[in-house]
């Protein structure tokens, strides 16, 4: 019988396992090293820079489809409009109210509106509310039931600490963003909106210098436009802003800010006209100065509506039908009549298209833009 020698492979075995233990070691340092560099040493360097930096997102609305006739010619489309929002940021109360004066200077400059429920007024100092809605005001603010307006005025200056100004004019107006932000609430992911339908000037204002406005974005927001006025009005119908019973049943693919079609065409068509929104990335210091910002998801917009309807057609239809109801409500055909109301359709026979459809009385569809 022969007898082989197993040792050297027992051997190699064990060199083998003596490396693999070697190079994990090292690993574990090197890991444990890098740590400690990451923890210790540049600790404090990179926890300011995570602490100096906010993050979030913000919708970017798509554009709702056009609505055109029969001929190419625009009835509905959407318009751009710009909307000024704050976010909270990590400044104290000095540093807001600064901020809040130097936006209300913008904003009047070129004369753009902004929420004022604060009710008190001054020179002379007055509520503007009165009753028991001014009782059930004083109460939730914890309000002697005599105190006066003066006074009552006080103690917000001293509640939202406004003391970079002594200019009682300015400090009104700064009560009147703090008073809105305590009402609607806002923090660093949801925003509160300022002001909407801001000029291109003042955009750029605030864009130029933006470290004078903390937490401030500027959204853009497309409005339904109706360029043709009351023309068609019946069959073109409207959007606006979707209603908290709309909301409810279409949580999935609408927010609460979402435009709806409420009748006609912009209702039975809603699902090719609504476009698909998108998300831009907001970069912003502690200080709510923005440092980048980026689209990370593309807005779509929705699908244009071809109809049948002859827009030049339709408008000497809709004046003949208005001209006419008039003419036999005075009696100008004989006889007069309680008439206030009518419709009528032109219909191509040879296809069934209709080409035009008007319906008396009229109304502007962009009367109901931004109401819900």
């Amino acid at each position: 019988m022969i007898r082989r020698n197993r040792t050297p492979k027992k051997a190699n075995i064990n060199l083998r396992f003596n490396i693999l233990t070697v190079v994990i070691y090292i690993i574990g340092i090197i890991l444990i090293v890098k740590l400690f560099s990451l923890q210790i040493v540049h600790g404090a360097e990179y926890r300011e820079q995570s602490n100096t930096r906010l993050t979030r997102e913000s919708v970017l609305e798509a554009a709702r489809g056009d609505i055109l006739d029969r001929t190419g010619a625009t009835l509905v489309t959407s318009d751009t409009q710009f909307a000024l929002e704050m976010y909270k940021t990590k400044i104290d109360d000095n540093e807001l109210n600064i901020s809040i004066l130097n936006l209300i200077n913008v904003l009047e400059k070129y004369g753009v509106s902004y929420p004022d429920s604060f009710p008190i007024s001054i020179n002379p100092y007055n509520f503007t509310i009165e009753g028991e809605e001014l009782a059930k005001w004083k109460e939730d603010n914890d309000f002697d039931e005599n105190i006066g307006a003066e006074e009552a005025f006080n103690e917000f200056v001293d509640k939202y600490e406004i003391t970079n100004t002594t200019n009682v004019d300015e400090i009104r107006k700064i009560l009147a963003i703090r008073y809105q932000i305590t009402i609607e609430g806002y923090s660093s992911t949801k925003s509160i909106t300022i002001a909407e339908n801001i000029p291109r000037e003042a955009v750029a204002e605030f864009s130029e210098s933006s470290d004078k406005f903390a937490g401030i974005n500027i959204s853009v927001k497309p409005i339904r436009e109706y360029t043709s006025g009351t023309l068609a009005s019946h069959i073109l119908g409207y959007a606006s802003q979707i209603s908290s019973e709309e909301y409810a049943t279409r949580k999935d693919t609408y927010s609460q800010n979402d435009i709806i079609g409420k009748t006609g065409i912009e209702y039975v068509f809603e699902e090719y006209l609504k476009g698909k929104n998108g998300t831009r990335q907001i970069d912003m210091a502690v200080d709510g100065t923005t440092t980048a910002e980026y689209i990370a998801q593309e807005a779509v917009e929705g699908s244009d509506i071809v109809l049948t309807i002859d827009a030049n057609l339709q408008k000497v239809t809709e004046d003949a039908l208005a001209a006419n109801i008039q003419k036999i409500s005075s009696g100008g055909f004989g006889q007069r009549f309680d008439t206030n109301a009518g419709a009528c359709v032109v219909m191509n026979v040879n296809s069934g298209e209709i080409l035009a459809m008007a319906s008396y009385p009229t109304y502007n569809p962009a009367d109901f833009v931004g109401r819900n």
